[in-house]
């Protein structure tokens, strides 16, 4: 799983690149936006409150990126640096075959198909570069966005499975095609 340099996605019209500690007002943002996170409940201590909150974050980021824990790029549109959202591959299982995905988006881009761009680019990463098997989400179970972006790319409700962690989150995957 050890891809160095880091990884930059492309699609038609965004850039995936990897998060910077000059990014952190843009994850503030993401992390506390109560639009954003609606549907997110994170435990005190994984909340972000300020700057320094975010700093610490990002440095987490960091740090999981280089110990080939995790994948975690900002998006941006092509022609334009600035962070509008984030994306990442994670909780990866023992044998590297099974990850999870994450994404946030600022809500002045929502429902123009930006996540669903980003969304299928991952999703091609994680089963042709990394040879995963398997993507698993975990969604907010009244988050309809979230459900039919994952709907759409192929992913498929797990009824039988649960989040231990999180009672209102169902779970969702996709399995790599068999060609």
């Amino acid at each position: 799983m050890n891809i160095q340099p880091f990884p930059e996605l492309k699609t038609e019209r965004l850039a995936l690149r990897k998060i910077l500690m000059l990014d952190c007002n843009e994850v503030l943002f993401l992390r506390s936006n109560k639009t954003v996170n609606k549907f997110i409940k994170r435990p005190k201590n994984r909340q972000t409150k300020n700057v320094a909150d975010a700093l610490k974050f990002i440095e987490e980021i960091t740090n999981g990126v280089e110990n080939n824990e995790l994948f975690s790029w900002k998006i941006t549109l092509k022609n334009n640096p600035t962070m509008i959202g984030s994306i990442c591959l994670w909780n990866f299982s023992e044998n590297k075959k099974t990850a999870e995905v994450g994404y946030d988006l600022n809500p002045i881009f929502q429902k123009k198909g930006i996540m669903n761009e980003a969304l299928n680019c991952v999703i091609q990463f994680g089963f042709n570069k990394l040879n995963l098997t398997k993507i698993e989400a975990f969604t907010h179970f009244e988050n309809e966005a979230s459900k039919k972006l994952l709907e759409k790319n192929g992913f498929n409700f797990i009824v039988e499975r649960k989040d231990k962690g999180n009672a209102s989150n169902i779970i969702f995957e996709i399995e790599k095609p068999i060609v």
